[in-house]
């Protein structure tokens, strides 16, 4: 079961291949997953992290073929969300007593949905664990991505336990950075940034600087979720502090739905439009009805500007461009512009209310968008070109 990472840490986790989606049906998790746990072997023995709540009993199973269970002296708790914590309770029936070092918020958290008075030690940024040779100092992270969530230090090692923080849904039978598609992780980590961690930007900058201020030799970074970090650790540090500084490419992601084609095709012309007006920007067309939505919302996060698209449907717009909207709303980005489009035969709103929902998420509408009555013929579809060459000169 277990991988050696240093002479004193072993990898105790799971990786999870078939995993496809996460947080309900809310993540794609095209490339599946892992749950890292993380064994420290010094003069006392502690465990960080477990595995999800499926998993509870293989973990458990096999942790014992790793050492004897009540040999562990600590189990330090990063984040309490059930992907971490979901085999808590099947390891304190076997190890009960066991102090649990973990924030106040994460034991509400615990708690709240295990629903067991097990041996929690609070901790705060600043506070320590001496192992022996090693000692582990605990790092309050609120809101990467939940209120519980901290990281943990271990010195000698100069590994950075940094739970959520860093991580990706990555499944890979290699430990490390280095050993797996640089372009592949890379394309998950920004993904579990966009989905995840972008709403919390603001305090992703402040803990990252903090973190960077406290003068850590950092020569590893251990998630719980995907690949370590161990050649370079300090790029994804970078990349995070990119992300955060409301990240943009030089891209617009047109995002749209139809019933009978005519939008799509209005989505076509307008993206005919951008590319005659400089063809340096990316254009990425994405159908929010046949599209992967997580994905949707990488690319909208990647972007310069958006342009949402709909028919008008019962006075409103349709379902799947609803869905997107409320992900974009939820996401909390700044600095992007947007627009409205869509085809209509008798009412019509669907224009203006995107354009309203694209408002209130935050971004910066530069039009009124653009609307038009049944199919578009070619005089429309060349004024629907000009649109969106005339889009990109407002950016």
């Amino acid at each position: 079961m277990g991988k050696r990472i240093t002479d004193k840490v072993t990898w105790v986790g799971k990786v999870d291949w078939e995993l496809k989606k996460f947080h309900g049906d809310e993540f794609s998790t095209h490339r599946g997953s892992s749950y890292n746990s993380y064994l420290i072997r010094d003069k006392k023995t502690a465990l960080i992290d477990t595995v999800w709540l499926p998993y509870d009993k293989e973990f458990v199973s096999r942790l014992k073929e790793e050492i004897d269970l009540s040999t562990i002296d600590y189990v330090i708790a990063n984040h309490g969300e059930v992907d971490h914590s979901g085999a808590l309770s099947a390891l304190m029936r076997e190890i009960p007593g066991t102090p649990i070092y973990c924030t106040a918020n994460a034991v509400k958290s615990i708690k709240g949905q295990y629903h067991e008075d097990w041996n929690f030690i609070t901790v705060k940024t600043g506070d320590t664990l001496e192992l022996g040779d090693t000692t582990l100092t605990f790092i309050e992270a609120p809101m990467l991505h939940w209120p519980d969530t901290m990281f943990t230090y271990m010195s000698g090692e100069n590994i950075l336990f940094s739970n959520d923080g860093f991580g990706q849904h990555f499944a890979s039978e290699s430990l490390y950075n280095d050993t797996v598609d640089h372009s592949e992780l890379m394309a998950e980590a920004i993904k579990y940034y966009a989905n995840i961690l972008s709403p919390f930007n603001p305090m992703v900058t402040r803990k990252v600087k903090e973190i960077l201020g406290m003068n850590l030799p950092i020569t590893m970074i251990c998630p719980s979720h995907g690949v370590i970090w161990k050649d370079n650790p300090n790029q994804i540090v970078e990349k995070y502090l990119e992300w955060a500084a409301d990240y943009q490419e030089n891209q617009i992601s047109i995002v749209y739905d139809t019933m009978w084609n005519a939008t799509r095709r209005m989505a076509e012309a307008i993206a005919d439009g951008i590319r005659a007006a400089d063809p340096s920007i990316t254009v990425k067309l994405f159908s929010a009805s046949k599209t992967d939505k997580t994905d949707i919302i990488t690319e909208v996060f990647r972007s310069r500007a958006v342009l949402m698209g709909s028919p008008t449907v019962n006075n409103g717009y349709l379902y799947a461009i609803a869905g997107i909207l409320e992900l974009i709303r939820g996401a909390k980005l700044k600095k992007k512009k947007a627009a409205a489009f869509g085809s209509y035969g008798w009412s019509g709103e669907a224009v203006k209310l995107m354009n309203e929902e694209l408002a209130k998420a935050g971004f910066e509408v530069v039009d009124d968008g653009f609307r038009t009555t049944w199919a578009p013929d070619e005089d429309v579809l060349a004024k629907l070109r000009e649109f969106g060459s005339a889009f990109v000169g407002k950016l």
